[in-house]
């Protein structure tokens, strides 16, 4: 039986708690790569050990899987446990058993209809909704699926005391994020993607990895299946092994090429949103990001996919398409609520603020600037690119007065007009104005920069 670690201990400890108190629907927010199925197989060990049944909700077969092993690991009766898919639990509702306690894994996805058809059909059971990330795309909360919320230790505490290992992040830019376009799901839509990449990124991804992860094992997330073979076949013309693997790779296929990685024999695993969300692989290095995403949940899977501890490990993260610009760097503190956030305010969500990432010209490193030197390779910085990405207040420690001003930027609707543009893109003097202010200019700028477009001819 696996032996909880302090401070899965602590989530379990403010469960139980939290019942006590009078909450039945409680959503756990704990970081990826901490072991939320230990966590819950514990609280699952204790209620069946009484004679209670409980219900454990997942929306891919592979994590079934994962979840009965990890169960069986630890001592759960399986007699009085059902596991299953979301979407064959939602059509059977009335076939369940009652249960004591449902489980909701991922449940960032709860407030969708076939996850509220089960937990309203049983308005007696507990309700442990576990997810890393509180938040969806579109600003909706979790009010209406949970009462209280138990948020675990965050990134930077887990990294200090070795629970995860610590990250070098480094940000090529080569895409053009102007063409990105939305679709109704709030994520980019595959086919501007597809506009927005250049055709060299592969044979760059070759050349970053070569210089910043090289022997690494390595995952790279793409945006659809053909991108995928396409990277795995130019990794593979560059001697370095890779396989692709997607939701159409067949099962005893897929099986074999994880088996490989895991021994070794094949360096890069290249896929389409496969090894996303509760798949284990624990020998990941280095972590490619391909595929844009405008879903912090996907972005926060992604990166730390590669940070899974080892004595005297720093887990290395390629990111090709800008991901930093818009979530900020992974190992940053988050503030989590069940408050859903409006749409003109999504910049704003949990608790974060806009703050200037530096990418080194020179070796791509992406860092928050903290001198006039590149901390990686000791570049002296100019008037590199800074890019705009979401950062967390509580990390950043800031004045009343910034405060005030971030509210008064949160509620500026120019403020929100210029946050996507380019200096260049800017048409007058206030729109160069607010973005000086957004991105912390000193005041004399936007005058400078306003002159010498033509804007200002005195």
């Amino acid at each position: 039986m696996y032996q909880l670690r302090d401070y899965q201990q602590e989530t379990v400890d403010n469960i139980y708690k939290s019942i006590r108190q009078g909450h039945h629907s409680i959503m756990v927010q704990q970081p990826p790569r901490t072991g939320k199925t230990v966590i819950m197989a514990d609280i699952a060990r204790r209620a069946t050990a009484k004679g209670n049944r409980i219900i454990f909700i997942v929306h891919r077969q592979e994590i079934v899987e994962q979840v009965i092993k990890t169960f069986k690991n630890n001592d759960v009766d399986m007699n009085l446990a059902q596991i299953g898919m979301v979407q064959t639990f939602t059509r059977h509702i009335d076939k369940l058993k009652p249960p004591a306690i449902i489980f909701v894994d991922e449940a960032h996805h709860a407030l969708a209809e076939t996850y509220r058809r089960i937990l309203d059909g049983f308005p007696k059971a507990y309700k442990l909704l576990f997810t890393a990330t509180p938040y969806r795309l579109n600003g909706k909360g979790f009010t209406d699926v949970a009462d209280d919320l138990i948020t675990g230790k965050s990134v930077p505490w887990l990294i200090k005391h070795s629970f995860l290992a610590p990250v070098d992040y480094y940000a090529p830019s080569q895409i053009d994020i102007s063409k990105l376009r939305t679709k109704s799901t709030g994520d980019f839509s595959e086919e501007s993607i597809k506009e927005a990449l250049k055709p060299k990124i592969y044979g760059n991804a070759v050349r970053c990895y070569h210089e910043l992860a090289n022997g690494m094992q390595a995952i790279a997330y793409t945006y659809n299946v053909d991108s995928a073979i396409r990277l795995a076949r130019t990794f593979n013309a560059h001697g370095i092994t890779a396989k692709a693997v997607s939701g159409k790779t067949p099962k005893d296929e897929r099986k074999q090429i994880i088996e490989n990685y895991r021994n070794g024999k094949i360096k890069i695993v290249t896929n389409a949103e496969l090894f996303t969300e509760g798949l284990d692989l624990p020998n990941v290095d280095c972590v490619i990001m391909m595929r844009p995403t405008q879903s912090l949940s996907l972005y926060l899977q992604f990166a730390m996919r590669s940070m899974n501890p080892r004595r005297g490990k720093r887990a290395v993260i390629i990111d090709h398409v800008g991901n930093v610009e818009r979530f900020g760097l992974p190992t940053d503190e988050r503030h989590w609520s069940l408050e859903g956030v409006s749409k003109t305010n999504k910049r704003a969500a949990s608790g974060t603020v806009i703050k200037p990432v530096t990418v080194c010209p020179r070796c791509f490193a992406s860092f928050y600037r903290s001198g006039d030197t590149c901390p990686y390779c000791g570049m002296l910085l100019g008037q590199e690119k800074k890019l705009e990405v979401v950062d967390d207040a509580k990390l950043k420690k800031v004045t009343k007065s910034r405060l005030a001003v971030v509210k008064q930027l949160q509620k500026s609707s120019i403020m929100n007009n210029v946050a996507d543009k380019k200096p260049s893109e800017l048409k007058n003097l206030k729109e160069i104005q607010a973005y000086g202010k957004l991105h912390g200019y000193k005041s004399g700028w936007a005058y400078y920069y306003a002159k010498r477009r033509g804007l200002i001819r005195k």
